[in-house]
């Protein structure tokens, strides 16, 4: 348990200082045979800032339960 929550505070606090990224995508619009016509899209992947803070106090109550055994 104590690794698992090393890995959830580490995690938590690259989620705060990493708010998300962009993925880019590609799109078939139209296939005329030999002829494609393909479209580019940027997709953001984001999460709220509370959420790594969540992930990271999860992360220190599992690390200080593990001691107390």
């Amino acid at each position: 348990m104590k690794t698992l929550g090393l890995v959830l505070i580490i995690a938590g606090i690259a989620m705060i200082v990493v708010r998300g990224f962009s993925v880019q995508t590609q799109k078939k619009v139209v296939d005329l045979g030999p002829v494609e016509i393909n479209k580019k899209e940027n997709k953001w992947i984001g999460w709220p800032t509370y959420a790594g803070g969540i992930v990271a106090v999860v992360g220190v109550v599992l690390v200080l339960g593990s001691r107390k055994k």
